[in-house]
Parts: C-alpha cells; sequence; structure tokens
C-alpha cells in the first residue's frame, strides 16, 4: 500500500511538473485549466493524508512555472510568487476565516484578474533597467528590449520621490479586438491563427527579433510590488495611486471593500460582465488592504498567505460534433478527439476537444452526430463535456474505436490487462509515433534544438533523412539539401538548415538528464530524469543497472525502474543510444567535484523557504557531502533544516527532539560536518 501512494504521489507530482512545462515554457498547454485545477487538488488531498510521501520538489512546494532558454536568465531581486485558487464561495469563506482567525483587522482589494504572461519591471533611479518573465520565480528570463517596445510602459517614472529601486509585478496582455483583427491577418496571409490572446501574448513577448514585439499591440497592467528601496506603502490600494503617478500602467477595475459581502458582490459582477473588458479575465483576486498585515501574515513556499484568486468556472458552448478521429501519441497511446464544427468559446475558435480514450466515449453517451457541451476556459484543448439527447434527430451513429493504427497499419492493443488506453505497438517505425518523438526532442522540456519543431520533423521523415530518432544527430547539410523544408525555392541551401545543424550541435553537450527525457522512456520525466543522472552519472551505468536497484533510487521507484530495464533491453532502443554516441551525443555528465563527506549517514529534512538555497540545491548540497535528503520526518532524521513558513515539520521536529537547524546553522553543517 504505501509503495502504491508513493508512487502515485510521485508520477502525479510529475505530470503536473510536465503540464506545468507545457503551460508556462511552451506555451503550449495540452489539458485545460479545469483538468489541471482537479490534478492539482487531487495531488493536495494526497500529500496531506499521506505526508510522509510528500516530495521535497513537490510543485506544491514551489511557484508554478519555469523558464525558456532562448533569452538571457537572471534572478529576481525578491521571488515572485503564484497565488492560490478557490472554486467557489465555500473555499473563499475558509480562506477568510484562516486570515480572520490570525487576530487582524483589514480592509480588502478586489481586482480582477489577468489572463495574461507575469511580468517583473525593475526601475532603478527611475529608469527600467530591466524586464523578466516570472520563469520559476526566482530566476526569468529577459525580455527588456521586448517590453521596451509596449507604449504604455515608460522607460522613465515621472514624478516626484522616486524610489532608488522598484520592482513593479504585472500581466502583459494581448487586447481582445486586437488579437481578432492579428488573427483574421494570419489567415488572410496562410499562416496558423494563434489559440488564444494569453499566448498570442507570450508568442508577441518571446520574439528574438524585438520589431516582432513592436508590430504586435501588446499592453500591460501592473498589480503588485516586489522589492522596494526608499519608499514605503502603507497599502496596496494607495500603493497602486503612487505607481499610477509615476506614469506605471494601473488597472482602473479595482475597489477597496470592507466585508465578505461586497468581495461577493465584486465577484459577481465581474462574472456577469468578462467579455465587457479589453483583455481575457478568468477570475477576481482578493488581497488584504493594509501591508503592514500582509507582512504579519506573510506566504508559504510559493504564495502569498494574504491572497488568492478566485477563479470563474470555465466557459460552456454547444457545438455539432461531426466525426471522432484518433491521433497515436509517441509513446504509441491512441487518443480518440473530436472533431467539430468550429465555435468560440473563451475568446478562441476550436475545432477540436479531447475524448481521452474509448471507455470515456461510452460512460458520457457521446454519438457521432450529437450537439455536444463543450468546456474550455481560455487554453487550447477544450473538452467535450455531454451530448444533448433531446436535440438528436436519428442520424447519429456510435464511435468505434479502430482496430489498427491510423498510420501504420498495426494491430492496436492494451499494454495491459485492464489499461483503458490501446496503443499502436510499431514504436520504432510507426510515422506519428515517429515524428511526434522527433519533435519532443526538439522541445525545450527535452534537448530545446532550433527548428525541430513539428513541421521539420514531418518533413525530416517524409523526406527519408531518418527513419528514427537514432538518425538525427548524424544529419548535416548535405543530407538537408535532399528536402525542400530545409531549401530555399530554387533549391539553394536556407538559413533553417544552417541554424538547425547549428542547434544539433548545441544539442549534443545538454545535460544527461535532458537526454533522458530525450528519450521518450515512458513514465521517465524531469524529475525521475535528474535522478538517475545524478546517481548513475551515464547512460551506460543505467543500462547495466538491475530493476531493483533503480527502484531504489529517490525520484524512480518500482513501476519506473521496471520500464526502464524493459526500455534498454529492445534492440532498436540500443541502436539509438550507439548510433547518438557516435554522432557525438554526450551521455555522459561531467565529473562533479567530489566533496568531503561532510554528512556521510546523516539523514536530513529541509522545510520552508531559505534565502540562499532553493529546494533543489539544498538537497544537491546534501547528497554531494554524502547525505540523505528526506521528505519525511521521523525518529531516524538527524536534522532538521527550517527556514521561514517551515509549518507541520518544525513541530513534529520538536515533538521527536530532531535537533533543528536555521539557515546559517546548515551552512555550518555543510562545511564542518559534526564535530
Amino acid at each position: 500500500m504505501s509503495a502504491a501512494i508513493r508512487h502515485q504521489i510521485q508520477e502525479l507530482s510529475e505530470v503536473i511538473k510536465d503540464h506545468q512545462f507545457k503551460y508556462y515554457v511552451l506555451d503550449d498547454p495540452a489539458i485545460t485549466d479545469s483538468e489541471f485545477d482537479k490534478l492539482w487538488q487531487q495531488l493536495i488531498a494526497l500529500e496531506s493524508k499521506y505526508p510522509q510521501y510528500k516530495l521535497e520538489s513537490s510543485p506544491t512546494l514551489e511557484v508554478g512555472g519555469g523558464f525558456a532558454t532562448a533569452f538571457t536568465q537572471h534572478d529576481h531581486i525578491e521571488k515572485m510568487m503564484s497565488l492560490d485558487n478557490v472554486f467557489d464561495n465555500d473555499e473563499l469563506d475558509t480562506w477568510f476565516d484562516r486570515i480572520e482567525k490570525a487576530g487582524v483587522k483589514n480592509t480588502w482589494l478586489c481586482e480582477i484578474k489577468v489572463d495574461g504572461l507575469a511580468i517583473n519591471l525593475l526601475y532603478e533611479n527611475g529608469r527600467l533597467t530591466r524586464a523578466l518573465t516570472r520563469g520559476n520565480g526566482t530566476t526569468g528570463e529577459d525580455v527588456t528590449l521586448n517590453i521596451k517596445t509596449i507604449k504604455s510602459v515608460p522607460t522613465e517614472l515621472t514624478g516626484k520621490n522616486l524610489p532608488a529601486t522598484l520592482e513593479v509585478r504585472g500581466e502583459v496582455f494581448f487586447p481582445l479586438k486586437a488579437f481578432d483583427e492579428l488573427n483574421d491577418a494570419l489567415e488572410e496571409a496562410g499562416k496558423p491563427r494563434f489559440a488564444n490572446p494569453r499566448n498570442a501574448a507570450a508568442g508577441s513577448l518571446r520574439q528574438k527579433d524585438p520589431k516582432v514585439s513592436a508590430s504586435r499591440p501588446l499592453d500591460v497592467v501592473v498589480h503588485g510590488i516586489g522589492s522596494a528601496t526608499g519608499v514605503r506603502f502603507d497599502k496596496q490600494s494607495s500603493a497602486y495611486e503612487l505607481l499610477k503617478g509615476w506614469g506605471l500602467p494601473t488597472s482602473s477595475r479595482y475597489k477597496v471593500v470592507s466585508n465578505r459581502k461586497e468581495v461577493l458582490a465584486f465577484i459577481d459582477q465581474y462574472e456577469k460582465n468578462r467579455h465587457n473588458v479589453e483583455h481575457e479575465i478568468d477570475g477576481v483576486v482578493i488581497k488584504v488592504n493594509e501591508i503592514d498585515t500582509q507582512n504579519s501574515l506573510g506566504f508559504t513556499s510559493r504564495a502569498p498567505k494574504w491572497a488568492i484568486a478566485y477563479k470563474y468556472p470555465p466557459e460552456e458552448v454547444l457545438t455539432k460534433l461531426l466525426d471522432i478521429k484518433v491521433s497515436v501519441g509517441r509513446t504509441g497511446r491512441v487518443t480518440p478527439f473530436a472533431y467539430m464544427q468550429a465555435v468560440k468559446v473563451a475568446g478562441s475558435t476550436v475545432t477540436n476537444a479531447t475524448l481521452h480514450n474509448a471507455q470515456e466515449i461510452v460512460r458520457k453517451g457521446i454519438l457521432i452526430g450529437d450537439t455536444v457541451l463543450i468546456r474550455k476556459a481560455g487554453d487550447v484543448i477544450p473538452e467535450v463535456l455531454a451530448p444533448v439527447i433531446e436535440k438528436r434527430d436519428g442520424s447519429e451513429r456510435a464511435f468505434v474505436m479502430p482496430t489498427k493504427c491510423p498510420d501504420c497499419g498495426s494491430k492496436l492493443r492494451a499494454i495491459s490487462e485492464g489499461d483503458v488506453d490501446i496503443r499502436c505497438p510499431n514504436s520504432q517505425s510507426c510515422p506519428a509515433q515517429v515524428v511526434e518523438r522527433l519533435f519532443y526532442i526538439g522541445s525545450r522540456s527535452a534537448l530545446d534544438i532550433d527548428v525541430l519543431g513539428y513541421e521539420a520533423a514531418t518533413a525530416l521523415l517524409a523526406d527519408k533523412l531518418v527513419t528514427d530518432e537514432g538518425d538525427l544527430f548524424g544529419l548535416t547539410l548535405k543530407d538537408l539539401n535532399r528536402s525542400q523544408f530545409f531549401t530555399k525555392k530554387d533549391g539553394t541551401q536556407s538559413v533553417i538548415a544552417d541554424r538547425f545543424v547549428a542547434g544539433l550541435e548545441l544539442a549534443k553537450q545538454r545535460p544527461l538528464w535532458r537526454v533522458l527525457v530525450a528519450l521518450s522512456i515512458r513514465h521517465v520525466g524531469p524529475t525521475s530524469a535528474k535522478a538517475l543522472a545524478n546517481e548513475f552519472g551515464s547512460i551506460a551505468n543505467i543500462q547495466k543497472t538491475s530493476a531493483q536497484e533503480l527502484a531504489n533510487i529517490d525520484g524512480v521507484g518500482e513501476v519506473i525502474a521496471e520500464v526502464i530495464v524493459e526500455w534498454f533491453n529492445i534492440d532498436w532502443h540500443k541502436q539509438i543510444i550507439k548510433k547518438w554516441e557516435k554522432a557525438g551525443v554526450a551521455l555522459v555528465d561531467a565529473p562533479k567535484e567530489k566533496l568531503k563527506q561532510s554528512l556521510k549517514g546523516l539523514t536530513i529534512v529541509v522545510t520552508g523557504s531559505l534565502v540562499d538555497f532553493s529546494r533543489d540545491s539544498a538537497t544537491e548540497a546534501i547528497i554531494s557531502r554524502g547525505g540523505k535528503a528526506s521528505s519525511s520526518i521521523s525518529a531516524k532524521t538527524d536534522y532538521l533544516v527550517a527556514g521561514d513558513a517551515a509549518g507541520s515539520k518544525l513541530t513534529k521536529a520538536s515533538e521527536l527532539g530532531v535537533t533543528i537547524l536555521d539557515e546559517a546553522g546548515f551552512k555550518v553543517l555543510l562545511e564542518k560536518g559534526i564535530n
């Protein structure tokens, strides 16, 4: 039972992190907000019930996000936090009760929640010196030149008493009217439309050429403050007035209220008028207005305790289900999806929606030809909720799941008995799987190869430049001349080919954990890949390790271990490794400096927020010195390192008599060990 729970928490954590990466970094979410929220609440519930299995790297302890690699990365002076969410009045009441139990009297500031891209503007002596995306909350990507193309963002503040330094937090958004005009222009030019305004804002801001950003009518609204020197704010509302006076683009759509009833009235007002705002909104943010009270309430490791986001329910519309088709993913999973009459929902026009699997179609009673209710909350893939039975005319028909792969003709089958998913077993040469794997290798979650998107992956296979991913790193400019995708109309070499080959060379030196992710081994995501790379240091060492030894690694477990051993025992997988090694892909991590094993035999738990260590770097510091970094307190724990907002682990450590260290004590322990 314990192993099953541990595995469930670990797998759910990895799934959530993968979806966070797709949402925040790739701007290409694979599930709806409501689906993500269900996963998030499920993980919180499991971690609350089984705190002993909560991972130190749990996404619930970290600010959502991650960062792209195309731009220079810099640390924020003060960490950019996420917001916790509530979804109904009962959950909001629980949050209110928790605030009021702290014995503070305050007013509330309510403001609409802009569905955009988080940004941090740094002003030094009134001049804009840097603009960073949120990234992982601690470090973001530098988009200063692109931000400076946005007319509403002042490059110099005006007015009196300007602070020496000021971090201003806000959202970059794409105005809805301009978004529709841009999509119409793209369609006329034969180019793909943006899925929604948030993606358009993110895509427009993350351009290497600022001229492209300048051509897009982006806007910004600021709603918070990070680090500030030379100024003090007494209230959130008065801070907004000061920011406005200095020339910053604040919103007029906020209100200071004194009780819960007025908060609910504000929420209701904007839920009814959410389409009468110039940008997308997905809820309302409620903040304690008094800054001193905010400071006394403090933060968790990922979010302020004095603010909450009330998320509106996803939008729902009716449309006609024209057909049900299937797609084949990179691991062979065959997924049915709805092909629908185009309909506009949550700010974007959609024609496809997920149906998950054949059992789900039967459970919901969906027929081809039905009028269906779909739900979408501003992200890419909507969900079919249910058919409208009363609108049937008798022409509807049941969907029959194919028995053969639509791309290669192989007979489909379930991986194991009772598995609701069916897969194409022709993983080596099924065109759909090969293209999806090539595309994934080029993604930022894997090896981040310039040019290697879906179109390039399709061209590589269609033009017989590769038979599978094993051939990828052996490609040369001469090879690429055989493909129209990589050449100009006159047949001469394109700059795309140069960029692609350069991208392949860079990718050969990526860290080992990224190579492991790029291999598309089922269940092996960034967390387990890092654990494997840190423990074994090379592909060769992993290949010769037993499933039992792999399962003992924190972050791996029995299920993933068995899949890894099975993967490396397949002949054509071994050939991929050989081809990549021959082409110069680094299958061994650079040797790390061997530190004095000052913590050998010690079990150490880190909890709360530390100033000079992220959770990952603290864990690395312990492990690299021979210690064991545990996620749970027990009588076997030697030390608890307690940062800000340490919570229940601090209480339990005190009860068990575990030695408790602050950050300074932790640094001494790392340096000197036990005297």
